[in-house]
């Protein structure tokens, strides 16, 4: 199933975006495969939390994932397709008496997408309980990784370095008591209220990687990066790795106001911060520009 000039805005958490030409909706890890096999390269997307998508939107095709959503549970064992949102699947398994996963439920992100950067939070990441992953590559088809294949380190995996769209993930989780499991979940929802904007605040989560070694925060809030804005956007008063959209910001808001992030920490102590969030869209030249600057290690 598929959509035309689909309007994408209200589906991002940065609530931008503006009309994708196409987007596919697969339902089964079957129709997935079929349309990564009938159009090479396409983008896929999760629950877009990590994403700015142009405001003037993108001129092409893409996957959202948001319809494989099934979770199956044998004993300790869960395998969960890759739309299955990351709070969705740790409450469903702490029901359970699962553990393992309590570190997902303050992430607005799908499964397919923690895996690919290998979410993490409150001393958990998905490397710590994934068992494998079946993922697409376009030169061999489906392939099974295991966790040691799939060479996790800080937000990063394989499926990265070698462009993998994820599918489907296995976990081996530990039975522990209801009420411990769920105590912790909201002690880590409460460290993330503490330590990231809500959703009612438009963002879409850290948008920088943690140079090694150090933290993206203390670095920009070193330059009074806490001060800075551009347009409809500012950077969050409480955390100087997040972006709000307070005022119906554009794309080229976030972009320019990451850019002066960027440049800041750049003058002030030679390092280039890395984005983590995604950004698809390719229209707007001063967009491109912002991007060729912004991304240059990732495009290389």
């Amino acid at each position: 199933m598929s959509e035309k000039n689909f309007d994408i805005k209200n589906l991002t958490t940065f609530k931008i975006g503006g009309k994708i030409k196409e987007v596919f909706f697969p339902n089964t890890i079957d129709e997935f495969v079929q349309i990564l096999q009938k159009i090479p390269n396409i983008p896929v997307f999760g629950n877009l939390s990590n994403t700015l998508i142009s405001s003037d939107g993108y001129d092409g095709q893409i996957i959202l994932t948001t319809k494989m959503d099934n979770i199956k549970i044998d004993g300790t064992h869960v395998v969960v397709d890759c739309g299955v949102k990351g709070p969705k699947l740790s409450q469903t398994v702490a029901e359970k008496g699962l553990s393992g996963l309590e570190f997902m439920i303050g992430f607005p992100g799908s499964i397919g997408g923690e895996v690919y950067m290998n979410a993490s939070a409150n001393s958990q990441s998905v490397s710590d309980t994934l068992v494998s992953a079946t993922c697409y590559c376009e030169q061999k088809g489906i392939l099974k990784l295991t966790k040691d294949e799939l060479k996790f380190d800080y937000r990063t995996s394989r499926c990265q370095r070698e462009n993998l769209t994820v599918l489907q993930a296995e976990f081996e989780l530990v039975k522990k008591p209801i009420d411990e499991i769920k105590k912790q979940m909201e002690a880590n929802l409460a460290f993330r209220k503490s330590h990231q904007p809500s959703l009612a605040l438009p963002n879409c989560g850290s948008i920088f990687k943690n140079p090694k070694g150090d933290s993206a925060g203390r670095l920009l809030d070193s330059i009074g990066a806490k001060q800075m804005s551009f347009g409809g956007v500012k950077v969050w008063e409480n955390h100087a790795n997040f972006i709000v959209n307070h005022s119906c910001g554009t794309s080229f808001d976030v972009l320019s106001l990451m850019y002066k992030m960027h440049q800041g920490i750049k003058k002030e102590y030679n390092i280039e911060l890395e984005p983590e969030i995604r950004f698809l869209g390719g229209n707007i030249e001063k967009e491109n520009e912002l991007c060729q600057i912004l991304y240059q290690k990732m495009l290389k």
